[in-house]
């Protein structure tokens, strides 16, 4: 999924008897403190038995004009729907708040909260508060987050408990350890839990890691790595080029390029004539460069890969993340129209279509049937919670307050004119 990146979210775990469960994590993903140094969670009870949803609305209202919150990470679980209407409720009634709403995944986020690792890392909170941290740690980055949760708690398909529990798990590992890898990882800012799937590493070194960075400080280069104890030459042979190191020493310790293709970009580097800060980014400059001398050392493809990583330094392959552009002039079932197409984002998924918010504080429905021109067996492999789409309007029932979309493309008028009837 796409990063948020660094913004204020406040995480919201939605519940009706227990209540709505919330924390703010700030730009770094620490839950933010008060001005007594306490955390900032509070929990509300709008929905039966309780119904104190004016005192909810309030507290939320607080929280989002103290702290300046960016987006809100709603959980898809239990009162979702509910919960992400009253929060879009609050927002359209103070033009001041900025923040949007986004509904979160949040499979696997209770089995963290009761893990070893989340009381490591949020010992001072209630085991129920953990979870609302987790959800808004979910949305700014995703991968980051769900290494810390056995992938089979997430749910990874309808048959997970029929098949081979060591090779699903093998695979789960190995899926779980490329993706990571393909995204590289801040060393500055990791968790051991992220590390630890790093090509080379294991959860001591990671933790090693950790460690001596609290002890001396953030790593300033690669080289500095090897420094930890018990990260020797090999493991830094294989950890080192997925390991960012930003603002750092030399400004290849924050790409893809590996310490031992160094010197190969000083080569290169000869070429231009230039610093290595002019060429980063710079396409005229790299596109300049011929490659065909290093041919002969059979490292042609090496070097086309270190030319694109210089072109696109610490690229994320992830998408980049979005929100949906609700229109202005339509903010209630009122405005709508049948035909109108509209941009909207999926809040839930369902064996028979899924529902999506075009911001006009009521969900409309895209059956199944409505999907796709061709046929869809499972709804859940053409969108996802979180998804930006496109939908046309094809029926409103506004006494119910139900509204039907649907997601194929608009028949395009037949050239030729109908035959008449004999």
């Amino acid at each position: 999924s796409a990063p948020a990146g660094r913004k204020v979210i406040l995480g919201v775990d939605p519940g009706i008897r227990h209540g709505v469960k919330m924390a703010i994590v700030d730009a770094q993903g620490h839950v933010m403190l008060d001005g007594e140094d306490k955390p900032v969670i509070a929990t509300v009870y709008p929905f039966a038995p309780d119904n104190k949803m004016t005192e909810a609305k309030a507290v939320i209202d607080e929280l989002l004009s103290t702290y300046k919150v960016d987006l809100v990470a709603i959980g898809n679980g239990t009162a979702s729907r509910e919960t992400d209407a009253m929060i879009k409720e609050i927002l359209a009634a103070n033009e001041t708040l900025k923040a949007k709403a986004v509904i979160v995944n949040e499979s696997g986020a209770s089995v963290y909260s009761a893990s070893e690792l989340a009381t490591d890392e949020l010992g001072n909170l209630d085991v129920s508060v953990r979870g609302a941290v987790s959800i808004a740690r979910r949305l700014q980055d995703p991968l980051s987050e769900l290494v810390k949760v056995d992938p089979k708690a997430i749910g990874v398909g309808q048959y997970q408990h029929d098949v081979n529990q060591t090779q699903l798990a093998d695979s789960l590992d190995k899926v779980t350890q490329d993706s990571v890898n393909a995204v590289g990882v801040d060393v500055n800012t990791a968790s051991p839990a992220i590390l630890a799937h790093i090509a080379g590493l294991n959860k001591n070194v990671a933790q090693q890691i950790v460690t001596y960075r609290k002890e001396h400080g953030a790593f300033d280069s690669r080289e500095s790595l090897k420094n930890v104890p018990r990260l020797g030459a090999k493991t830094f042979e294989q950890a080192a080029g997925f390991l960012r190191i930003h603002n750092g020493s030399n400004p290849l310790d924050a790409t893809g390029v590996h310490p031992e293709s160094y010197a190969l970009v000083d080569s290169l580097l000869a070429q231009t004539g230039k610093a290595l800060p002019e060429v980063i980014g710079n396409d005229g400059v790299l596109n300049s460069i011929d490659t065909t001398a290093l041919a002969a050392n059979d490292e042609n493809v090496s070097v086309k890969a270190i030319l694109d990583e210089l072109a696109k330094p610490a690229r994320d392959p992830r998408p980049e993340f979005k929100t949906a552009n609700f229109r202005d002039d339509v903010n209630s079932i009122k405005d709508l129209s049948e035909g109108m197409i509209l941009e909207g984002v999926v809040t839930n998924v369902t064996a028979f279509g899924c529902f999506i918010d075009v911001g006009v504080h009521q969900d409309g429905l895209v059956h199944i049937s409505q999907m796709a021109n061709d046929f869809v067996a499972d709804p859940m492999n053409r969108v996802k919670p979180g998804d930006i789409v496109s939908v046309r309007i094809i029926s409103i029932d506004e006494k119910r307050g139900r509204i039907g979309f649907s997601m194929k493309p608009e028949a395009e008028k037949s050239a030729r004119p109908a035959a008449k009837p004999a």
